[in-house]
Order: C-alpha cells, then sequence, then structure tokens
C-alpha cells in the first residue's frame, strides 16, 4: 500500500473523451485523485456530486480533480452529463491505475467475494508526492475531508 510521501505512480489513460491523460501532465499543481467503484450508483454518485457542488473550493485551494473507475469512456460521458460533473473521468478498464494505486482489492458483498475497486482518495502535491490519504470516504461530506 501507497503511504504519505511516497511518490505517486505515474499513469497513462483516457478520459471520457478519449483524450490520454498522465499523472505527470499535471507538475506544479495539486490533484484529487479519487477512486470509485462504479459509475451512476448511489454512493458514487454522492460522492461525484458532493465533488461537483465544492468545486469551485478546491480550484480555489489549487487542486485538479480526477475521478478514476475501471468503467469504459461511454459510460464515464453519460455519468458526467446526466450530472453535470466539472472534472475529468479516468477510464482505467486495464485496471493499470487502480493496482498501481493498490485500491483494486478483493471485497465481499452478501457473503460473496469479488475483486473490486476501493474508494480511496490520494491527495498528491505539486512535485508529485503523496501528501494525504483518504481511506474512509465519507461520500456526502468528500470535499469538508479533503479541505480540512
Amino acid at each position: 500500500m501507497l503511504q504519505i510521501g511516497d511518490a505517486a505512480p505515474d499513469f497513462e489513460v483516457k478520459d471520457q473523451n478519449g483524450q490520454l491523460v498522465t499523472l505527470n501532465q499535471f507538475r506544479g499543481k495539486k490533484v484529487v485523485l479519487y477512486f470509485y467503484p462504479k459509475n451512476d450508483t448511489p454512493g458514487c454518485t454522492a460522492q461525484a456530486c458532493n465533488l461537483r457542488d465544492n468545486y469551485e473550493a478546491l480550484l480555489a485551494k489549487g487542486y485538479v480533480v480526477l475521478g478514476v473507475s475501471v468503467d469504459n469512456e461511454q459510460k464515464h460521458q453519460k455519468f458526467i452529463q446526466k450530472y453535470n460533473l466539472p472534472f475529468p473521468l479516468l477510464a482505467d478498464t486495464e485496471k493499470e491505475v487502480v493496482e498501481k494505486y493498490g485500491v483494486w482489492q478483493e471485497k465481499s458483498m452478501y457473503g460473496r467475494k469479488y475483486m473490486g475497486t476501493m474508494r480511496y482518495t490520494f491527495v498528491i502535491d505539486e512535485e508529485g508526492k503523496i501528501e494525504d490519504i483518504v481511506t474512509k470516504v465519507d461520500t456526502k461530506n468528500h470535499t469538508a475531508q479533503l479541505l480540512k
């Protein structure tokens, strides 16, 4: 598991529009890299809408917001349009980013075990170092956790 102070792993993955995005392109900026299980589910929608509703406060603090799930570009486009999300969603369909960040883990629901994306957020500083890791995300108050 990555720790605070570690270099954040770089990646190259497409956003909802098929544009390649790398972490390194945001050097010099603070990045909120949030991982979530699936578009258009109750918790993921609450989290995305909380970040949307407080987006100006995040921008004012100098943050770039990037959401990551293993959903494809088309699902991301629909999710962004449905909820008017102002930030990019990265389509990690090959599970490259979730594995680099250690968030692809065994989960269980109703006694069934399966692999899935943990709801973790990494705050990355201007030099590309991990400044904070939120592992107990409050989906309805996530921005407050980040701006504490």
